[in-house]
């Protein structure tokens, strides 16, 4: 060997020395510059991502703070509330770390040992193992750009692993596990721990066990998997944690809960979830959670009440129920009740934002704006007996409620007794159309116009909704200022005058007036309470519908009993029907302090008057400026309101009766009745034909003869005292009068 070569084979070494050494340089500064690169990296931070997180439901709070009701707003997924570690079952965490991340504790985020793991099987070809931790997964759930559905490419994975070691300087391991189980999806739409205990196991996660933490840890891998595979894993899992003994049964218990999900849990509120819809249909602010003006005791004890009411007259085939409870001075909902809970035929269906026949109900606005107008006073009299309206589709012929007349009546009994006729004759004054105008300003949504109503608006043709009538009650309480409805944001909707303080004051007196109302009512009903309170009943065309809506000093309470269905009832009125709910909310509103009557306002002047006849008591009345009066009597023109007074009740004068030649002629008889202005049948009738003697009869059924025929009631003096004209067309049922039975 030369000295050259010693030279050489010295170099050798050195040359491998400075190789490795600048090796060792060129790694240390990868790494320094992958440290530098990492702690630099801008990682989300625990309070941004817990801030920004949104449960799928909303959630109400009553006016005290307390939760009233939760409700679905996001259907993307569904994620519950946050839920704190804490609150969360040890059996979970435990499973989900042995499941996904034993040694989620010791890592700085990769579990090199994991990683090395996965590429020995990749390489062999063995079952591939996961090698993402905790931290890594959430990592890639933070950042929906990595391809979340699906697997990862390798630089996506190296992505991921960098923001994880990244993530594990900002974030302490408690964090990171509590974010996890919230964020992570588990079967079909659950997301989150809380969704996915509520919903498969009926219970929050802090009251999960052993088996169900490991059916929960068993889908992270394969969320929709069958029960059969989930039962499989979680078995595995239980026995890796030495619970080897929970495996019994384990295969139907999964299959039960993974085959039976619930959207909702027993503790779940459910005191306003018709509420709740309207307030989140509205155009108004929406957050996680919503404080309304609801009072949560008011709500659930009307709840309790429409409930109790509903089982006591289900006889009548009356089966739902609703109720708002307004207050006077802010207009706030206090109480929103839209069904009759477990009892109702549709318990979905929200019965206060439903549009329903109105009945009776309108009649204090059409008396408040008849008083405004000067037409009428409280005393004056008004002739409640039969008539016929001419209309453009026939003769309207309304009856009140009894089937009976009372001959001449005050406006103050006719209003607080309900009756139909004097309403009638009033909107005859008053026009449909000018009537029609006044509702809409108090916000009824009448959808047509005042001529298409025509006088039966007077009697509550219109739909209306409860609320909507409730509201406009309250303008009545608050002396004919009307403001919407205050659903609780922002300030409150401004008022404006509608009506005359003096006509709404006097029709509330009309309406607490008990005397007024005992013809229809008696003095002792639903509708007498303790206390001062204003009240009106109203019922629609067959029984369909049944309101009661008063007010007292504070508050204006609306009831309504029917069927959502739009079925009738049967012999159901407002005394036996959302009388006795109104009576006892407003009893429960007024447990503590008594409701007082409203000031009089300066403009009334109060007259003690006397009436002809006695046709009413003597007693003290109220009137509007320029209609003052002590004596009341009828007019020279008037007829006389005795007992002798005769008219006919059927058929009505005009009537057009056509004939059916394919029904037997006995069955198309006409009833000719006459009666006295209070509805009874007249003892002597001696009934005319065209001027040609038929009966002494009464009622008497006439075979009726095609042609315009004079039908007249005459007394035993052979007097005529009423008549009316008939055209019978069709069929000729008999030839000749002469063959009259």
């Amino acid at each position: 060997m030369t000295l050259q070569d010693v030279g050489k084979n010295t170099h050798r070494p050195r040359r491998a020395i400075r190789l490795a050494g600048l090796c060792l340089v060129a790694m240390l500064l990868i790494l320094i510059g992958t440290g530098i690169y990492i702690v630099g990296l801008p990682v989300p931070t625990y309070d941004q991502v817990r801030a920004t997180y949104r449960s799928s439901y909303i959630t109400l709070l009553d006016r005290d703070g307390a939760v009233l009701e939760r409700v679905r707003h996001d259907y993307r997924d569904r994620r519950d509330n946050w839920t704190p570690l804490a609150d969360i079952s040890p059996a979970l965490t435990s499973a989900v770390l042995q499941s996904e991340d034993r040694r989620f504790y010791s890592h700085p985020g990769v579990d090199v040992l994991a990683l090395g793991g996965a590429v020995r099987d990749r390489i062999t070809r063995n079952s591939v193992r996961g090698s993402s931790t905790l931290t890594m997964q959430l990592a890639g759930m933070l950042h929906t750009s990595d391809g979340r559905a699906g697997r990862r490419t390798l630089a996506q994975k190296t992505q991921q692993m960098v923001r994880a070691l990244a993530m594990e300087l900002h974030w302490t391991k408690p964090q990171i596990l509590e974010t996890y189980l919230n964020l992570v999806p588990w079967r079909g739409e659950l997301s989150g721990i809380t969704a996915a205990a509520r919903s498969l196991f009926g219970k929050h996660p802090v009251g999960l066990d052993s088996r169900e933490a490991a059916i929960l840890a068993a889908m992270l891998r394969s969320p929709n998997a069958s029960p059969a595979v989930i039962s499989r894993r979680a078995c595995g899992i239980l026995k890796a944690q030495s619970q080897a003994q929970y495996c019994d049964h384990l295969a139907g218990i999964a299959q039960y809960h993974l085959n039976h999900t619930t959207s909702v849990l027993q503790d779940d509120p459910f005191s306003a979830s018709h509420f709740a819809r309207r307030r989140l249909t509205l155009k108004l602010p929406q957050q996680e959670r919503v404080n309304t003006t609801i009072d949560g005791a008011l709500q659930r004890k009307v709840q309790t009440i429409l409930s109790r009411v509903v089982h006591e007259i289900r006889h009548t085939h009356a089966n739902d129920a609703a109720a708002v409870v307004l207050d006077n001075r802010t207009g706030s909902i206090l109480a929103y009740v839209g069904s009759s809970g477990d009892l109702a035929t549709a318990r979905y269906v929200d019965n206060v934002a439903a549009m329903r026949q109105a009945g009776s109900t309108l009649k204090p606005f059409l008396y408040a704006q008849a008083l405004e107008q000067r037409r009428i006073t409280a005393a004056s009299l008004i002739d409640d007996s039969a008539v016929n309206l001419p209309t453009g589709n026939g003769l309207y012929v309304p009856q009140n409620y009894d089937k009976q007349f009372g001959g001449w009546v005050s406006a103050r009994t006719a209003l607080a007794s309900s009756l139909n006729i004097p309403a009638v004759r009033l909107l005859v004054m008053v026009t449909p159309d000018v009537f029609h105008q006044r509702l809409r300003q108090l916000g009824l949504p009448l959808l047509e116009s005042g001529d298409y109503y025509g006088y039966s608006l007077a009697l509550g043709s219109a739909d209306v909704t409860l609320l909507s009538l409730t509201n406009a009650y309250r303008a009545l309480a608050n002396g004919g200022m009307y403001s919407q409805v205050n659903w609780g944001v922002g300030a409150a909707p401004p008022a404006s005058r509608i009506m005359g303080e003096e006509a709404a004051w006097l029709v509330g007196d009309i309406l607490s007036d008990r005397q007024a109302r005992a013809r229809t009512f008696g003095l002792d009903s639903a509708l007498s309470t303790p206390f001062w309170t204003a009240v009106k009943t109203g019922t629609s065309k067959d029984m369909r519908d049944n309101w009661t809506v008063g007010w007292s000093d504070q508050y204006t309470v609306g009831v309504w009993v029917g069927n959502s269905t739009g079925a009738s009832m049967r012999q159901v009125s407002g005394v036996t029907g959302a009388g006795p709910a109104w009576h006892d909310i407003m009893r429960y509103l007024h447990q503590r302090h008594a409701s007082q009557p409203a000031v009089k306002p300066a403009g009334l002047t109060q007259r003690n008057i006397t009436f002809e006849n006695n046709l009413e008591a003597a007693r003290t009345e109220y009137f509007l400026p320029g209609t003052e009066m002590s004596r009341v009597a009828l007019a020279a023109s008037a007829a006389s309101p005795v007992s002798a007074r005769m008219v006919i009740s059927s058929p009505a004068d005009g009537t057009i009766i056509a004939l059916d030649p394919d029904i037997p002629a006995p069955n198309q008889r006409l009833q000719l009745l006459a009666t006295t202005p209070a509805g009874t049948a007249q003892t002597t009738v001696r009934w005319y034909v065209d001027g040609r003697f038929l009966s002494d009869a009464n009622p008497f059924a006439w075979y009726p003869v095609p042609g315009s025929h004079v039908i007249e009631a005459r007394d035993g003096n052979d007097q005529m005292q009423d008549r009316v004209r008939v055209n019978i067309r069709g069929a000729k049922l008999r030839a000749r009068l002469e063959q009259q039975p």
